[in-house]
């Protein structure tokens, strides 16, 4: 079965259409490095709660909206090693995608409270 990797961020209202591009730089690196699919989604029907919700998890201000994203890896080890793949490029910047170089493409958000987890399915239902 597939592994799950999701993200939930908070990301200035103004900063939409350069999440999309920021997103439309840096997704094609998983889909390269073996990942199935990458799914970015724009809060449009994200309730506040009583006791916690989306927004509070990642601190959002009433001038930011919710992203939630994931990417769908074949399975936890191709996951794993194009994870170590991103972390060497962090620690050997030269030699780094040049796609992932934060000064030609920097975050529309603060990746402080973005919040992220991997994930095992245990349910997988499809439809007709």
């Amino acid at each position: 079965m597939s592994y799950i990797d999701g993200f939930v961020i908070a990301v200035p209202k103004a900063n939409k259409q350069e999440f999309i591009n920021h997103a439309g730089t840096i997704d094609p690196i998983f889909l390269e490095l073996g990942a199935l699919r990458v799914i970015e989604c724009w809060g449009d029907d994200v309730p506040e709660g009583k006791t916690t919700d989306f927004r509070m998890a990642v601190k959002a201000t009433a001038e930011e909206d919710v992203a939630f994203s994931w990417i769908e890896w074949p399975d936890k080890a191709t996951r794993d090693a194009a994870f170590a793949k991103m972390t060497e490029w962090m620690e050997h910047p030269e030699q780094a995608d040049p796609r992932m170089d934060p000064a030609k493409n920097p975050m529309p958000f603060d990746g402080k409270r973005m919040i992220f987890g991997g994930f095992s399915p245990v349910m997988d239902l499809k439809g007709d």
